[in-house]
């Protein structure tokens, strides 16, 4: 299972771009609330219908771990208290976490990032800690994988697909998504 974490003013590309990616790759993904309410709305006012809620996770069940940025959705996932928890456990475990735009700063914060590589959306560089901010697109050092921001979004979902099944399936998504098409006659 993928847990894709929702915080009220998610970034609705970033969330949702992944999400549809690693879904059509066949991944078991659902989003996660992390309040009480089932419908989180997104930075631009679109009201999404979460999964479950994040009192209803087991974070020992996922495969990974993804925090969308926007703003306020990632001051708002770095203010979750249990989310934070969250994370250092399946850390902890040795399991892959993703965040893209301004969500590595939860990771940041948590000082998970120190001694590795990451990108993140330009500005939120001094929030990594003592990450090497590398203002790639997308960037992969070991359990985290970080995307620079909403340009990113469908790459960074390739790369996750890539990373959680394989780099055929990705290349299909790409080629069958018109990503490539798109990259080649920008």
């Amino acid at each position: 299972m993928i847990y894709t974490f929702l915080a009220t003013g998610f970034e609705d590309i970033e969330a949702l771009a992944p999400v549809d990616i690693m879904r059509r790759a066949g991944l078991q993904v659902e989003t996660v609330s992390i309040t009480d309410e089932i419908v989180v709305t997104s930075a631009h006012g679109i009201g999404v219908v979460a999964d479950r809620t994040l009192a209803e996770i087991d974070f020992d069940d996922a495969e990974l771990l993804f925090l969308p940025g926007g703003l306020p959705g990632a001051t708002n996932l770095d203010a979750c208290q249990d989310l934070r928890e969250g994370l250092l456990q399946y850390h902890r475990a040795g399991r892959p976490i993703a965040a893209i735009c301004a969500a590595p700063l939860v990771l940041g914060h948590l000082g998970l990032l120190n001694d590795s590589r990451a990108t993140c959306y330009p500005g939120f560089e001094t929030e990594l800690g003592q990450a090497q901010y590398t203002a790639s697109l997308v960037e992969q050092d070991g359990l985290f994988i970080t995307g620079k921001g909403p340009g990113a979004a469908m790459e960074l979902g390739y790369v996750l697909v890539e990373r959680l099944k394989d780099k055929q399936t990705a290349d299909a998504l790409r080629e069958g998504m018109m990503y490539n098409f798109l990259m080649h006659n920008a």
